[in-house]
């Protein structure tokens, strides 16, 4: 096998130019972080985001997503959360709609120059719209204003109420700005992901840390400390095991190319391999059923203090049903996780028409008609090795629960449900991870850095 030169990675110019952008731009982006929003009630919001309510479990996602930064209200509050949930909405919405699907079939380079524009623009509106309910949905659980005079009502301060949404939508896009600089010229292809990562990233400590200080903290046996710990390890490591075991599984699907012409001469077919992957859709799935999820929570508290008996019983029903600490709440995100992993592939599956390409090319799988046919059979075979993927991708998402039904006191840690969350953002971490190193090591071969090929 051969193996690119990990010991060139920090001597060769190129390459390490690429890291030090990299590296650059991600503090630049945790320096910008620390920018608050001006007259935030820190404390008020603190004590809100502590609790174990179906709000504070949005709040708390939304601060997993966005680095740690909707805790103290930064500008960049809300991360690059639009922008992805932007993206997933036009990915989804582009073979639904006949002119948008025609537009990409029709020339796909002009299609995707418009499908980015499409999602920037969705992005901005999914920013400001955000940016309101964020705040709205905040001050409603906490009974008080986190921002006094916010909104455009009776008694408001409107103009500070648009300069606020606009910061934060700037934030927002600030963000998918520099996670574009780092594609275009750090590690490529890596932006936006590395932005996440890097905000997981700076929250593990203090993970570890409300468990080490959990038997004070909350009166617990002193040995939920090692338990807590060894919790989170026994969690990263089977992550990393079935994340790198699921990423690599590929059904290889025999492909015949046709024979090329050489000079007055005809060359053989040549038999090859279309491999598709076992789980296309990557971490997709958990992070669009998790932000599904939360849109109760926000419901909830939009409607809380509802005159309508139904609409606040309701409201007050999904408090207490839809938190992380609740088995349906984990039930509906392994079904939400599972379902999603074989929308998406198809989604993405039926965008790149396999079937029509391979007959463009003369290419023909063995036994199967060209065109349709074909795609009618990859797609049949995508959907069986799908799930398996899907369901170790859903056994994944709701294994830090299953943890905590070993261990009760674990769902104790860290504000009613930390643990839970801090442990499913592994998820997206370790995927972060390990398409980072693929990447590297692809440079370092693009580059020439290449074991296999260096005289020694």
């Amino acid at each position: 096998m051969k193996r690119a030169g990990w010991r060139y990675l920090w001597t060769a110019p190129d390459i390490r130019r690429k890291l030090l952008i990299t590296f650059a731009l991600l503090v630049l982006y945790r320096f910008v972080a620390e920018i608050r929003v001006p007259g935030v009630d820190t404390q008020a919001l603190d004590a809100i985001m502590g609790g174990s309510t179906a709000g504070a479990n949005f709040l708390n996602m939304v601060n997993l997503i966005s680095g740690g930064t909707l805790r103290q209200f930064s500008i960049l509050g809300m991360g690059v959360y639009p922008y992805i949930t932007a993206q997933i909405i036009i990915q989804l919405l582009v073979p639904i709609i006949p002119a948008w699907q025609a537009r990409m079939e029709d020339d796909p380079n002009e299609g995707r120059k418009w499908m980015e524009k499409s999602t920037y623009r969705l992005a901005i509106l999914m920013g400001a719209l955000t940016a309101f309910g964020q705040i709205q949905v905040v001050s409603n659980l906490g009974g008080l204003p986190i921002i006094p005079g916010f909104g455009f009502g009776a008694g408001a301060n409107a103009l500070r109420s648009a300069t606020i949404i606009i910061s934060m939508t700037a934030g927002t896009m600030f963000a998918i700005w520099l996670g574009e600089l780092i594609s275009e010229h750090g590690i490529r292809g890596q932006g936006l992901s590395l932005l996440i990562f890097a905000g997981i990233i700076a929250q593990l400590p203090s993970s570890y840390l409300s468990i080490w200080n959990a038997p004070t903290t909350y009166g617990l046996d002193p040995s939920i400390r090692w338990i807590g710990i060894g919790a989170i390890l026994l969690i990263t490591i089977l992550t990393i095991f079935v994340i790198v075991f699921v990423q690599q599984g590929r059904r290889n699907i025999p492909v015949m190319y046709p024979g090329r012409r050489v000079g007055n001469r005809m060359s053989m077919p040549v038999k090859g391999t279309l491999p598709l992957q076992v789980n296309m859709a990557g971490m997709i799935p958990l992070i669009f059923a998790s932000a599904l999820l939360q849109f109760p929570g926000m419901f909830a508290g939009f409607v809380a203090n509802s005159e309508t008996p139904w609409v606040a019983n309701m409201a007050a029903w999904i408090s207490v049903n839809f938190v992380v600490t609740s088995g349906l709440y984990w039930l509906i995100n392994f079904f939400f996780v599972v379902g999603f992993a074989f929308f998406y592939t198809d989604v993405l599956f039926s965008q790149q028409n396999y079937g029509e390409n391979l007959k463009r090319s003369g290419a023909q799988i063995p036994g199967v008609s060209r065109g349709a046919p074909t795609q009618s059979y990859l797609s049949r075979v995508l959907r069986r090795i799908t799930f398996p993927g899907a369901l170790f991708l859903g056994v994944i998402a709701v294994l830090p629960y299953l943890v905590t039904l070993l261990v009760p006191d674990l769902a104790t840690i860290g504000g009613g449900g930390s643990f839970l969350i801090n442990s499913s953002g592994l998820l997206i971490v370790v995927g972060v991870v390990r398409d980072t190193f693929f990447n590297i090591e692809a440079e370092l071969k693009v580059h020439g850095y290449d074991e296999s090929l260096l005289v020694k």
